[in-house]
Parts: C-alpha cells; structure tokens; sequence
C-alpha cells in the first residue's frame, strides 16, 4: 500500500505528531460525520466511484439519489447472496481477510500493529478463553460495502462498547501508535448453534467515529447468519472474529485468492470456514 506524504508527516515527525494530537479526538470526527452527512457532500458521490471504480449495478439508488455523502457510503444492495450450508461459517462484510492462530500468551500483529487479545477486549478472563483459538481479520477499505451481518446463528450472551481515541488505520500510523487499544470498538460475545463460543468485534477508525450497531440487534438475544448487525460509517473499518480451540476450520479454497499482502479477498455472506468435526 503507498504510503501518503500527510501521514508520513503526521506519524513520523514530531511535529507531525503534535498537530495530529487535536484531529484524532472524537470532537473532530463528529464534525466531520456532520459535514460528510450533509447535503452539500452529495458532490463528492461521482467522483468516489470513479476513483475506485464502485459497480452500482447491485446498489439500491433512492429516488432522487443519494441525499448525502455518507447516505451513499451506507448503501444497501437490492439483492445479497448467502452462503446457507449447514456448518458453513460466512464472512460479515465485504473486504480482506487475514486468519491468525492466537497462540498462548503471545502478542500477535492485526493490521501493522501488536497488540495483546486482553487489550483488544478490556477483558482478561474472555481473552484467556481465547488461547490457541483462531481470529479472523477483516480489513474493510473505503470502496468496500460498509454493511455487516452476522456470521453464523447463535445467542447474544454479552454486548460492550469501549471508547477510544480515533486514529487512522493506515499501516505507516500503525507502525506508530497502537491503533487497536486506542480505536473505538464494539464487540459481542456469542454463543453460536455449530462454533462454540464466539466474538464479533466492530472497530472505527479516523474520521469514521460511528460503529452504527442497530438496537433492535443489540437489545435481542437470538440471532441468524446473514441478518444485518450494522454498518460503518466513512473510512476505512475492520471486523474481528474471535473462536475458541478447535472450533473452525478454513475453508482452503480461499488461499488460492491471496494477494501479495497475504490477504484473502471475500464478500459478504461468503463461505469462510468449516465447523471443526
């Protein structure tokens, strides 16, 4: 990925990081959803899918358009296309995918950046149940479909949301600060009907600010693989999936679509991973 002059500047210079202090507080992010939720940002619609080159052929246009920037960043499909085998695992969104063994007392690297699972989850005792599990990394970019939903059926046992502060998820900030402790985050844990005890993790990031979990999914306790969770707001985003020893296994055919990163690219509602048996 190249690497842009501002970060470089902002990440890798003192001066840099001291103007970057006052932008990464959520005061700012805030206004910038405001700005990007306004009418006058429709403007930038055009020129966001030419730039990345967006197939609106699947995309449901409301009459008279899109009212704002983030009403297109938040588009929903006409038709989505679900993976329904029995003890099939599917991907939640759009993106790359990195799968990564959480190895016993280890620090392990999501996204340029260590950290520790108790860290990721402000939460020892879930992190300890964890070890020898495996994460799923789902890396989200701006072009992406930023509407998730759940991977497999199951019940909510638990729903935390951790505030933070917001930094961008580009790999040269990673490499400077511990984005992942610092970003906001909202994460459930799930008791599935085929894959154990699960995780799923919403992080933000740099003028995104808002991880929009509907409250009808976060107050119900039965949920269904494919039901929509939520949605970002602008930016680049990541989903995680934690699973406890044991419980997944890959689904090979996705290594064939590696990229020269590693990463695997998906799409929503994709078959990632076997029940183990």
């Amino acid at each position: 990925m190249k690497e842009t002059l501002v970060l470089r500047f902002l990440y890798k210079t003192a001066l840099g990081r001291y103007l970057l202090k006052p932008l990464v507080q959520p005061g700012v992010s805030r206004l910038a959803g405001k700005v990007l939720s306004s009418g006058a940002s429709k403007c930038l619609v055009p020129y966001f899918i030419r730039k990345h080159g967006i197939d609106m052929e699947n995309i449901a246009v409301p009459q008279g358009g899109f009212a704002s920037f983030n009403d297109f960043f938040t588009r929903r499909r006409m038709v989505d296309s679900f993976d329904r085998e029995d003890g099939h695992l599917i991907s939640p969104c759009d993106g790359f995918l990195t799968p990564l063994k959480i190895k016993k007392g280890i620090v392990f690297e999501v996204k340029h950046t260590q950290y520790s699972l108790t860290e990721l989850l402000k939460d020892k005792e879930l992190a300890n149940r964890f070890e020898d599990g495996m994460a799923l990394v789902f890396r989200l970019t701006p072009a992406n479909y930023h509407r998730y939903s759940y991977p497999a059926n199951g019940k909510i046992l638990k729903s935390r949301r951790i505030k933070g502060q917001l930094h961008c998820v580009r790999p040269i900030a990673t490499s400077t600060y511990p984005v992942y402790i610092q970003n906001s985050r909202e994460y459930q844990v799930i008791e599935t009907e085929r894959f154990g005890t699960m995780v799923q993790m919403e992080i933000g990031a740099l003028l995104v600010g808002k991880i929009q979990n509907h409250k009808s999914t976060l107050q119900k306790r039965q949920i269904q693989a494919g039901e929509e969770k939520g949605y970002f707001e602008f930016g680049g985003s990541t989903i995680i999936l934690l699973f406890q020893k044991h419980a997944i296994r890959m689904n090979k055919k996705l290594y064939e679509k590696r990229n020269c990163d590693g990463e695997i690219l998906v799409q929503q509602g994709e078959f990632v991973a076997w029940e183990e048996g």
